[in-house]
């Protein structure tokens, strides 16, 4: 009776054994094939579209997102956090316009200095003017005393 006891317990831990290997390949099978083993696609991964701000005088880019400014050392494109040679704040105090790709400067940069060069400024909006007229003096047809 006790070889019996011995050789059901042994079994019972083989099939424990043989269950929870089963059960972690299972779970492999399901991880690499999908929830229920539907259309499963790898998570993509996510480029965030850089935005750039530019500075005609310095012909300095800045990117918010990467928090890196771009321009050419010599004959090269750099990216750093702080551009050489010039202070942030003046940077920053200088007229800047936005610009539209979201891609490397060095493509665009020919058609970036033609449109804003160097002295490029933003166009001023118009302060409204009055006109010189004394209408809290008088209506319009001489002074007060109707000169």
């Amino acid at each position: 009776m006790n070889n019996k006891t011995v050789s059901l317990r042994a079994g019972s831990v083989g099939s424990i054994l043989c269950f929870g290997l089963l059960g972690a390949l299972t779970g492999c099978v399901v991880h690499s094939d999908g929830p229920r083993g539907g259309n499963y696609e790898e998570p993509s991964v996510v480029l965030l579209d850089d935005d750039y701000v530019y500075y005609p005088g310095y012909e300095v880019y800045y990117s918010s997102r990467r928090h890196q400014y771009a321009y050419r050392d010599g004959n090269r494109w750099v990216s750093r956090p702080a551009p050489r040679g010039m202070s942030v704040e003046a940077l920053r105090a200088a007229p800047s316009v936005k610009m539209n790709f979201h891609d490397s400067p060095a493509q665009h940069h020919a058609a970036v200095v033609k449109q804003y060069p160097k002295n490029w400024a933003p166009p001023q909006s118009r302060p409204i003017q009055k006109e010189n007229r004394n209408d809290d003096a008088h209506d319009g047809r001489g002074d007060k005393n109707g000169r």
